[in-house]
């Protein structure tokens, strides 16, 4: 029964209800501090780390830790976003906040534990172990990866099953396919000025070409 009137909770609440202000906006509870990015791209928490881009690598951050997850913001953007961890010593890590190093690093492909344990699709997995293999595969497999970064992974996906399906998975020619699937179909149409809009257009006389022969005769 409610405290106050007669009837029930919930019957007390359907009367209370409309009467009460409506919630404009919804309640972000976090708590925030500022912190530094180390060289590794990363910034601790309760003592598990979470990785950020590395265009921040040994700058300022500001950090929103609430209950499910870590949000940093910099420059009034986000930047990167974690589901929070309750362990000790763990690592969440986005890859993608570590690819702009490869285009001096191409050899952290092999060894850093980003790309290690990167599960990407089976068709661009198939690339780079093929690229790999060949010389300077690390850097012709980082082209594709900097490629992907404004089309998506889904994109280049698209592209390396087209280039095995052809069997040539070059990087040229995953590149090449992967630029015929963003690009669009079709260049738009330029509306031609009035001024240069032809009042008598010419009619087609191929007749006129014999004029040309003269008094010749083949």
């Amino acid at each position: 029964m409610h405290p106050d009137k007669q009837g029930t909770i919930a019957e007390a609440w359907a009367a209370e209800r409309p009467a009460l202000r409506p919630i404009s906006m919804p309640f972000h509870g976090y708590v925030e501090q500022p912190l530094r990015v180390s060289s590794t791209c990363l910034i601790s928490v309760d003592r598990n780390r979470y990785s950020v881009p590395a265009t921040w690598a040994g700058k300022v951050v500001s950090v929103r830790i609430s209950a499910t997850h870590v949000r940093v913001a910099a420059e009034g953007e986000m930047i990167a976003e974690h589901e929070r961890l309750f362990g000790r010593d763990q690592l969440a890590c986005q890859p993608w906040h570590y690819v702009p190093i490869l285009e001096t690093k191409p050899g952290a492909l092999r060894h850093g534990q980003p790309f290690i344990e990167w599960q990407l699709p089976l068709a661009i997995m198939a690339v780079r172990t093929f690229l790999l293999k060949q010389p300077k595969g690390d850097r012709a497999f980082t082209d594709l990866l900097l490629a992907a970064r404004s089309s998506g992974l889904e994109a280049l996906d698209v592209a390396c099953q087209l280039a095995l399906e052809h069997g040539h998975p070059h990087a040229s020619v995953v590149l090449n396919e992967l630029r015929r699937l963003t690009e669009p179909m079709h260049r738009p149409i330029m509306e031609v000025p009035v001024a240069l809009i032809l009042r008598n257009e010419p009619t087609a006389n191929c007749g006129r070409y014999d004029s040309l022969l003269g008094g010749c005769h083949v």
